[in-house]
């Protein structure tokens, strides 16, 4: 199997996956997993692709990530790992699609407004 190349994102997130066969390794940006997301649950968004295909001893995975905090990296790791098993196997596609993970999630902060404090803020209201 030669490396499957695949890209996801997240809010300004972009990941770039490197999927080979291998035993189980994930290096994000040249560190190990558990080195650059701490959290149990990072983690396991990472891993979640391969924990429901029933693969995460089978491929070795490099990434490159760059742009946003870990949560919207950890997201946009998760998008593209998804991406590359369905292209490894078309039949992972059957398992990941009902669980929302071949789906790129649009939600983007929303801009501020100019006289405003926030983007949300609403203008002073006056009745005359």
């Amino acid at each position: 199997m030669a490396i499957v190349h695949k890209i996801g994102r997240r809010k300004t997130s972009v990941a770039r996956v490197y999927l080979q066969e291998g035993n189980g390794e994930i290096f994000i940006n040249g560190r190990e997993l558990a080195n650059y997301f701490p959290t149990a649950v990072l983690q396991y968004k990472v891993e979640q692709p391969f924990l429901i295909t029933g693969t995460k001893e089978k491929y070795n995975v490099d990434i490159k990530v760059f742009g946003g905090g870990i949560t919207g990296q950890a997201e946009a790791i998760r998008l593209a790992i998804s991406r590359a098993l369905c292209e490894v196997d078309a039949d992972f596609r059957l398992q990941l699609k009902p669980e929302g993970l071949l789906t790129r999630d649009p939600r983007m902060v929303e801009r501020k407004k100019f006289g405003q404090k926030k983007a949300r803020k609403k203008f002073q209201f006056s009745k005359r």
